[in-house]
Formats: structure tokens, C-alpha cells, sequence
């Protein structure tokens, strides 16, 4: 196995706002990235269009099977997407909270 390839990992979407504009991405560490693109540590898509909302995510046994789905999920057109978040969060609720505790 790969050096690195050993730990799970996370899905997450975010989003702008309700049904604003949405980043897919994928952690081996949620917490840490999701704090990382709150505090716009890094340029990029979510800094410049202020995509910071926490609406999903999904965690995984490994990175490998993390990456997989992120992939499947980024060719997914908006509606699906937007159906999954609303499926477990119909408000579009910033889910962050929970993982800061």
C-alpha cells in the first residue's frame, strides 16, 4: 500500500449558502480541512466564491474508497446533489458545529 494510503477519509460538500454554490472534496482529516477552508488559509475556489457551509459528508474506512466516491459524486449532476444534501439536511444546516464540538 502506498505511503499515506492507510487512513480513511472524508467526502464533504459545502456550499455558499441554501442551494448556492457547491465544492466536493476529500480529507483524511475532516476536521482539519473543513477548519482550513473557514479560515481561508488557502486561494482558491472556495475562498474566492465564499463556500464555507458544511451541508454533507461521508466518511470512509480508506482514502482510496473516499477518492472513489468523490469522483463519482463530482459527475453527478446538480440536482442529485442537491437531493442528497436535502435528504439528511433539508436546511442546508451548517454541520460544522458537530465536528468542532
Amino acid at each position: 500500500m502506498p505511503v499515506g494510503f492507510d487512513k480513511g477519509g472524508s467526502v464533504y460538500i459545502l456550499a455558499s449558502q441554501t442551494a448556492g454554490t457547491l465544492y466536493i472534496g476529500v480529507t483524511s482529516d475532516l476536521v482539519r480541512r473543513i477548519s482550513e477552508h473557514k479560515n481561508d488559509l488557502y486561494s482558491g475556489f472556495t475562498k474566492k466564491h465564499k463556500v464555507h457551509r458544511l451541508v454533507y459528508h461521508e466518511t470512509f474506512g480508506s482514502i482510496e474508497t473516499a477518492i472513489e466516491r468523490e469522483k463519482k459524486l463530482k459527475k453527478w449532476c446538480r440536482q442529485w446533489k442537491i437531493a442528497l444534501i436535502e435528504k439528511d439536511n433539508p436546511y442546508w444546516e451548517d454541520l460544522s458545529s458537530k465536528l468542532f464540538g
